[in-house]
């Protein structure tokens, strides 16, 4: 559907173009996003299914969070893969920028609680229940939105007071800030400004602060006198940095790329902003869930449907 080449303060829609240079090859690239997405909904699903337990409440938040985050992009970069559906109005393509940006600044806040959290638990373990009881929990939950609603309302302020001459093509498979920034006929400074800063001070700070409290575990861990104790703590507090640095490396390198990154060729930098939406999603569940073993038999419960 062409758009017309207009001056237009807000345009009616945008095109998502998908992957530029690849449209031949859309087809083939659905399958494996396809396959990831399916993957998540089940693996958090099934989380959501079989814990209720206090002590898997944030891991419960986290599953609910990539819920949440998977069908803000997948569905429509699904729909431009198949169906060639590129057109989203402009409303829509706000709508989705909101909450990629709020539901990311979340699970960044929820991973900082589920640090925190694991910090309790090997360094604190006789007072876990009084620190981390359901309303300090719930409380933490609340922190986590409210910070996320705070910082990313302002994008949609800062893009709606931008004027858009007649560039509405977004090469890219969503709608983000930058991304849509980029297309306004004025100065974006603020924009830019503002971008880095949310990225440095909130998820910045909440990387820092989960180095902090797995330095302090892995000095407790140290200390522990069973070489077994040690190895199951180092297990799973290793797969747990791995998804971490899962979460945080591609969305570093996606931020950057849009400001600073002009070398970086854009369906490298299209495929790593699919991937840091859509990797932590697939593979919280499987870290997270299978590596736990309370979780895994809950699963096969559920599967097996023993009492």
């Amino acid at each position: 559907m062409p758009i017309p080449n207009t001056t237009s303060f807000h345009p009616s829609m945008f095109l998502l173009l998908g992957i530029p240079g690849m449209e031949d090859q859309h087809i083939w690239i659905s399958i494996p996003f396809c396959s990831m997405y399916i993957m998540a909904l089940l693996g958090n699903g099934t989380i959501l299914l079989t814990l209720h337990e206090p002590m898997y409440l944030f891991l419960c938040i986290l599953s609910l969070t990539d819920l949440v985050l998977c069908p803000t992009t997948l569905p429509k970069m699904l729909a431009i893969f198949w169906f060639g559906a590129q057109p989203i109005s402009f409303h829509g393509c706000l709508t989705q920028m909101f909450f990629i940006h709020a539901v990311f600044a979340t699970e960044s806040g929820v991973l900082l609680a589920m640090a925190f959290d694991r910090f309790v638990a090997i360094c604190r373990p006789l007072h876990y229940s009084s620190i981390l009881s359901p309303g300090v929990i719930g409380k933490i939950t609340v922190a986590c939105i409210s910070r996320s609603l705070t910082v990313v309302i302002p994008f949609i302020i800062l893009i709606h007071r931008l004027p858009f001459c007649g560039h509405h093509v977004i090469p890219h498979t969503y709608c983000e800030h930058m991304g849509i920034a980029k297309l306004a006929c004025a100065n974006i400074k603020i924009n830019i400004i503002y971008g880095l800063t949310v990225a440095l001070w909130v998820m910045g700070v909440d990387i820092v602060l989960i180095g902090f409290s797995y330095g302090f575990i892995l000095h407790t861990v140290l200390h522990l006198p069973s070489q077994d104790a040690q190895f199951k703590a180092f297990s799973t507090c290793g797969s747990h940095v791995c998804v971490i640095m899962v979460f945080y490396i591609p969305a570093f390198f996606s931020f950057f790329t849009h400001r600073f990154g002009h070398w970086v060729p854009p369906q490298v930098h299209i495929f790593v902003a699919i991937l840091y939406l859509l990797l932590p999603p697939v593979l919280n569940p499987l870290v997270y869930g299978i590596n736990t073993k309370h979780i895994r038999r809950r699963i096969l419960t559920l599967i097996l449907g023993k009492s």
